[in-house]
């Protein structure tokens, strides 16, 4: 059928012979009589007109997809930390209109209760008062930040982007597993599996009434910049920074929804307010998407070991100048104990039951809780309520570190009675499962879902979707991606076509170009430091190359412009005696931590070539020989470099990120070039060191076309040093420093040079003045100091 699928929906016997819900459990797909639920039969009866190979070629689409755009989750184990491609499951989890409709409003009438209790807690106090909530929950509670109590959100609202975990348990009810309020991660995850899944069934997605989640994104970004306060026009994302687990996550979203991906360092207070540090100077911003932890964002009056935080931000909230998103301390509202209140509470405040009732749970810091958990030991699992201790589970069936004891041992009842204010008991959870493909064929593994909802201005909106974390096997608690787990799209259908939404609206009104996005000073230095650490990698590299040439050349390792070439070499920390020396996979790793802080301003196409670069020096520094060898591997690096500064060059926007990055290039090239002609047109330099200079500099065709005959001193310098037309002299380097410093802020000021701009012109002038006899060893030295003292006048001006 050539992938068109059957088009009365017919399920192949073949594709769900060997599926077989687990007994007890039940399936996303088969319902309890064992008949494919009708939301599956279309995407059941495609994937039924699929052949093999058809199916690994859609599915190694998706893949593909995710590597190209370097789509990853950091995982931290005992001892490592590891960088790993996403784990999508291919099949998506299918969940029909109607349902997810009744699922909304659940989730919408949580979202306000939870909004109330929060309100209350840093509020007016009554539900303590009132013994609706213990006071030791509240007061004990590492989430409940004490400078925030009587602080009202600058918003009016403390919760403004909440996502909740749901499950279907044995009876095929949803619960709630858990709320996420502090810094809910994984919106961004989810659209990307969307687009990759969307990829997988191209063909079919497009017909197969699927709520899109544009439209979503759409009115969260509309009403986070609905927040902002006058003389602020950008809503910025704060995250901890590059190695947080879900930072890719938060890269994607800042670039999909146009807004400032920005650190803690990126930020100051002043007079009450947040600024932005940028090269143009403190910028106001009045909304931040948080994800950072609450306890970290201040370190003077929250949680003093912090190093991502902003000194201040709580005044600023305060003040009433910032709106957090979410509010800093809604994350008490993430506590496990809290769940064994919220049915109460939910008929208290809002006169109606749960609609989407919690997993069973008890917390054991009072004494009847206490007796049902003792009680109930075997059925239930048992888990930090409190502290800060990691979020293991604690199930008595199954002993541990942490569980010594068995549920009928007399220690068991002292260690809960003693433990009792820290803990919580929960009803087992028995999860649902959804079809797997693995091996060729559908599966049944559990799966939850997380679910999305932002505040608008017209309530609450539920994004129609989430990302389902699929096990990987039967057991429940393998649906976490550290053991194994993978995620997969969700997909709300409707009968009736859907309209297609797009975040990019058609705007009314007569078009005006958008202001210049601002440059937080940290990512202008990373963006320097990058050009620089490519640069430093391509000199390396050609010089290599030259070495490991002549030594195949040559065949002796003594020969004297081998042993020059050793010790130019060891200067730059580069040992030849490496076939490919750590120096240069460690500066191209540096390079690649460079970008990684600028994730939200680079193309996917140029962190792919930075990746792939990365990934082939750690490949050749394995296996590569010296000599021929060596320098094939460093030509094949050389290449994907030059490819990797072919895309900046071509497809990077030209405003001021683009400008240090090109400043950082051509002031390394300058040094770099300045202090290898200083070695080699020495007086005791080698023969071929002249020769070797026109070649590590990339202008052997220019130099013959120019000179006819012999390399000499004169020719060597003026073409590599004082050639304004040659991209690898240092004068043109020079002049590219001078036209890109002359368009930053304030490189002219009420018509005065700034020091930069001066230093810079008196180097040019120096340069383009000389003459080739007057370029000595010494001459060129000076030349490189000088140089070199630019990079600290341009961090003092802009960097720091």
């Amino acid at each position: 059928m050539n992938g068109a699928g059957r088009a009365d929906g017919a399920v192949r016997a073949s594709l769900l012979a060997g599926y077989a819900p687990i007994p007890g459990t039940p399936d996303e797909m088969i319902d309890a009589a064992g008949g494919v639920r009708p939301v599956w039969h279309k995407l059941i009866g495609y994937l039924d007109g699929l052949t093999a190979s058809e199916t690994n070629l859609r599915f190694t689409r998706g893949d593909q997809y995710l590597r190209d755009a370097g789509v990853y989750y950091r995982h931290y184990g005992k001892g490592e930390v590891a960088i790993r491609d996403w784990p999508l499951s291919h099949v998506p989890v299918l969940i029909a209109e109607r349902e997810w409709q009744s699922l909304a409003a659940g989730l919408v009438q949580r979202a306000e209760l939870l909004e109330t209790i929060v309100a209350d807690i840093y509020g007016e106090n009554h539900l303590v008062a009132g013994g609706d909530l213990p006071a030791k929950l509240v007061a004990g509670n590492p989430h409940w930040l004490l400078p925030l109590v009587g602080v009202k959100p600058a918003s009016g609202h403390f919760l403004h982007f909440v996502a909740m975990d749901l499950g279907r348990g044995p009876d095929g009810r949803w619960w709630v597993l858990g709320d996420r309020t502090d810094a809910p991660s994984g919106a961004g995850f989810a659209l990307e599996s969307r687009v990759a899944t969307a990829r997988v069934f191209a063909d079919f997605y497009r017909r197969a009434n699927v709520h899109r989640l544009a439209g979503f994104f759409g009115a969260l970004k509309g009403a986070f910049e609905g927040l902002q306060q006058p003389g602020s026009n950008r809503v910025g994302i704060l995250t901890p920074g590059s190695f947080n687990d879900t930072y890719y996550e938060q890269a994607y979203i800042a670039r999909y929804l146009g807004m400032a991906l920005l650190e803690g360092e990126d930020l100051v207070v002043e007079n009450g307010r947040v600024m932005v540090r940028t090269i143009a100077g403190p910028r106001p911003v009045s909304v931040l998407w948080r994800r950072l932890a609450a306890a970290w964002c201040d370190p003077l009056e929250l949680d003093g070991a912090s190093r991502l935080g902003t000194v201040g931000l709580v005044e600023a909230v305060r003040a009433g100048t910032i709106t957090m998103i979410n509010g800093l301390g809604a994350g008490i509202l993430e506590t496990q104990a809290l769940l064994a209140f919220l049915p109460g509470l939910c008929e208290k405040l809002r006169g109606e039951p749960l609609a989407i009732p919690n997993l069973a749970t008890w917390w054991c810091g009072q004494e009847a809780e206490l007796q049902h958990v003792r009680a109930n030991a075997a059925s239930l699992t048992i888990r930090p309520a409190l502290s800060n201790r990691p979020p293991i589970e604690f199930d008595p069936r199954h002993p541990n570190g942490r569980n010594p004891f068995t549920p009928d041992e007399p220690a068991f009842d002292e260690w809960l009675r003693e433990e009792g204010a820290d803990l919580v008991g929960q009803e087992l959870a028995t999860l649902s499962t959804t079809p797997v493909w693995i091996n060729g064929r559908l599966v049944p593994r559990p799966v939850s879902i997380r679910c999305f909802l932002a505040r608008t201005e017209a309530g609450w909106q539920v994004m129609p979707g989430g990302f389902a974390r699929v096990g990987a096997n039967e057991n429940p608690s393998a649906i976490a991606m550290g053991n194994g787990g993978t995620v997969a799209d969700v997909w709300i259908v409707s009968e009736a076509p859907v309209p297609e939404i797009s975040l990019l609206k058609r705007a009314a009104g007569p078009f005006e170009r958008a202001p210049p996005t601002i440059l937080p000073s940290r990512a202008a230095d990373n963006l320097y430091w990058l050009g620089r650490y490519v640069e430093r990698v391509e000199g390396s590299l050609r010089l290599l190359r030259a070495y490991h040439g002549r030594l195949a050349e040559f065949g002796d390792h003594d020969a004297p412009i081998l042993v020059r070439m050793r010790a130019l070499l060891d200067q730059y920390g580069v040992d030849a005696e490496e076939p490919l020396p750590s120096f240069v996979v460690d500066t191209i790793n540096a390079a690649v931590n460079s970008a990684s802080h600028l994730r939200d301003r680079f193309s996917m196409d140029g962190w792919a070539a930075l990746a792939d670069l990365s990934s082939a020096a750690a490949r050749l520094a394995k296996s590569v020989r010296p000599g021929d060898d060596a320098a094939r591997a460093m030509g094949i690096l050389i290449r994907k470099l030059t490819g990797f500064s072919g895309l900046v060059h071509e497809n990077m926007y030209r405003q001021n990120g683009w400008r240090f990055l090109s400043i950082g290039r051509a002031l390394e090239r300058a040094i770099g070039m300045s202090e290898l002609l200083a070695d080699l047109v020495a007086e005791d330099a080698p023969e071929g060191a002249l020769d070797l200079a026109i070649e590590v500099g990339d202008s052997v065709i220019s130099h013959r076309r120019r000179q006819m005959g012999a390399t000499r001193h004169e020719s060597v310098v003026d073409l590599l040093v004082l050639d304004a037309m040659n991209p690898r002299a240092v004068l043109y380097e020079i002049e590219q420093v001078q036209a890109h410093a002359a368009q930053l802020p304030d490189y002219l000021h009420h018509g005065q040079l700034s020091p930069l701009a001066r230093e810079i012109m008196k180097i040019h002038a120096a340069i383009a003045t000389a003459v080739p006899d007057e370029m000595t060893p010494g001459r060129l030295l000076a030349i490189r100091d000088d140089i070199q003292a630019l990079s600290d006048l341009l961090s003092e001006a802009y960097l720091s």
